[in-house]
């Protein structure tokens, strides 16, 4: 943009209207800037301002004429055809073109390329994980970087491409993109806010944003504070949310309720009141219900524990959980306040608390044996969901891929060591060892259907990679090449072998990768071949399951029979488990007819 100094006459006209400069000098507009649109605005510093017309920007009932009015500007640049008014302050921001900015308080940001930038500390209240985040900064380079904490060379270098990153922006902060709303709000402070005309943000009757990076699409409403903080793309936070120290990752929503340093991966739902989400990683997809106090209590003498838990958390209605606990992947918790720490390394498991009997229940693969509907849905609903046009971060969004298949391995593999245990002592009841802190036991429930749907589970993930490349034709039997890669890093909601993450770390710690951008590119390369190294661990594990290196064409008939057989199951499971409300009579009780109940629910 060409700015020019505004003429004599320009100058004559903005003071009769009310306006003021300490030196109008330093006050540059564009051409097409039309100074009749500015009324009793203050001008200190540097300002610049784009084309300014007649026109008008509306926001649902409230239109407003593009222009400034009522405002204090210091060292700022405002865009073509903005609304800016009733701002008491807006210092050190970029505005973008199409803006509009009503009754906000204050909005500023430092200008100085050499000011001390404000550390995120995520994931562990003592900041022994603290990030520096950065306009552009996807989820995974934030867990990257709160991660491998024992990779001191890495942790310098990744620092070094930040502050390189943040000072090439003038202070790394104080933007607003394109055709973004701000309206109604108490305080921003050093917040990059992306936004287009076509991916807008919103951010409207707020009470305080500090210190923080808002990404594209993303809504931000009704009296949230924010400080310290990093939002994927079409993220919500509203309604009295408190937020501190936290990464969000991509179609998230939060509201009425406390979350202070965590790491979220993508497509996390937590809106009910009173839940409470602190120091802890939790790999989305998953759910918080109302009354939840996840890592409430502390278990030593200072706040340095934390909660792991993998994609599909769920915890129920008023779970409460002590660090230092991790979950499997799609845990699902039962309502209970659970006493001691938890290792529940069985994935798709029900988790109770069972106090009758005190002790601490398991069921494996319960999402598969009596919750199809859900959990088909959610493998289908977290895709449909998202509305990313600019999709920085990958996300794998199947609940069945190389990540959850190996867990469920290792999850088969302890069942049959505990069944076994049993038998040789006689027990009818099985037994897990190691899940939670403390004397009482763990009872394993339907261990044998589980160790059995663990076995479908693995088919028809494996199938359903390969079945539609390959059909009925035997796939390559090079697929089975090469060791199984057993280890996924779940970096963001991408999945990773690790093996290619390592590769990766060392290049960034070696100046191969010297940039952000250029470890984005190895993301995105990564994310492209991915699909292969999906259908190659599928076949990989199938082999695993036939205990041979390859197979023939016996066996990939007989699997390609037993996925027929399953996706029957999972048709019929499907309709039976939805059933299971709709044949319920206590859910036909607040309805005059099933007319009226069709008419509602469907």
């Amino acid at each position: 943009m060409i700015y020019r100094n505004l003429t004599a006459d320009e100058i004559a006209l903005l003071t009769s209207q009310g306006n003021r400069a300490e030196d109008w000098a330093k006050v540059q507009v564009a051409d097409g800037f039309d100074p009749n649109c500015v009324f009793n605005t203050f001008f200190g510093g540097q300002v610049y301002m784009g084309v300014l017309s007649k026109g008008t920007l509306s926001d649902g009932d409230l239109v407003l004429p593009e222009g400034i009015s009522a405002s204090m500007l210091r060292n700022c640049c405002i865009g073509d055809h903005c609304a800016v008014h009733n701002v008491k302050m807006l210092s050190g921001y970029t505005i973008g073109s199409n803006c509009l900015l009503f009754n906000i308080d204050e909005m500023t940001a430092s200008t100085d390329p050499n000011a001390d930038f404000a550390w995120l500390e995520p994931m562990n209240e003592n900041g022994g994980r603290r990030i520096l985040p950065f306009n552009g900064m996807t989820i995974g380079d934030a867990y990257m970087w709160a991660r491998f904490r024992g990779q001191d060379k890495l942790m310098k270098k990744l620092e070094e491409l930040t502050l390189k990153e943040l000072r090439t922006l003038q202070g790394g902060y104080g933007r607003v993109g394109n055709h973004c709303v701000i309206k109604n709000t108490k305080c921003i402070h050093n917040v990059a806010i992306n936004s287009s005309a076509d991916d807008r943000s919103r951010i409207e009757e707020c009470i305080m944003l500090g210190d923080g990076v808002v990404g594209f699409g993303c809504k931000l409403e009704y009296g949230i504070i924010a400080e310290r903080f990093l939002l994927g793309e079409h993220v919500k936070l509203e309604y009295g949310l408190r937020l501190n120290d936290t990464v969000v990752g991509d179609n998230s929503t939060l509201a009425r309720c406390e979350v202070g340093c965590n790491i979220i991966f993508p497509a996390h739902e937590q809106h009910h009141n009173n839940s409470f989400l602190i120091a802890s990683l939790i790999m989305g997809q998953s759910n918080v219900a109302a009354g939840g106090t996840l890592g409430s209590n502390h278990n030593s003498r200072t706040a340095d524990n934390e909660i792991s838990a993998g994609r599909g958390f769920w915890p129920g209605l008023c779970v409460s959980l002590k660090h230092s606990s991790r979950f499997a992947s799609y845990c699902l918790l039962a309502k209970g306040d659970y006493p001691s720490e938890l290792n529940i390394s069985l994935p798709f498991a029900l988790v109770n608390n069972n106090t009758s009997k005190n002790c601490l229940e398991v069921m494996p693969a319960y999402w598969w044996m009596y919750n199809m509907y859900a959990m088909d849905r959610n493998s289908r609903k977290f895709a449909a969901r998202d509305k990313r046009l600019y999709k920085a971060q990958h996300i794998e969004f199947d609940n069945l891929a190389p990540d959850t298949a190996e867990e469920i391995i290792i999850g088969r593999d302890l069942l049959h060591i505990w069944a076994e245990e049993a038998n040789r002592e006689g027990r009818s009841e099985i037994l897990a060892h190691g899940m939670e802190k403390g004397k009482r036991k763990t009872v394993i429930l339907k261990a044998g259907d589980g160790y059995n749907a663990y076995f479908d589970m693995l088919v028809y993930y494996a199938m359903k990679t390969l079945e539609p490349i390959f059909g009925d034709r035997l796939p390559d039997t090079s697929l089975g090449e090469g060791e199984r890669i057993t280890h996924w890093v779940n970096l963001g909601g991408q999945l990773i072998a690790e093996k290619d993450v390592e590769q990766l770390i060392t290049d960034v710690e070696s100046g191969v990768l010297d940039s952000w951008s250029a470890i984005h590119n190895r993301f995105d390369s990564l994310w492209d071949s991915y699909p292969a190294e999906k259908q190659r661990h599928a076949y990989q594990v199938l082999c695993y399951l036939s205990q041979k290196k390859s197979l023939d064409a016996e066996e990939w008939a007989k699997y390609n029979a037993h996925y027929q057989r399953i996706q029957q199951f999972v048709a019929d499971q499907k309709v039976l488990s939805r059933k299971k409300d709709d044949s319920n009579e206590f859910r036909h009780a607040t309805y005059w007819n099933d007319a009226e109940m069709n008419a509602v629910l469907n």
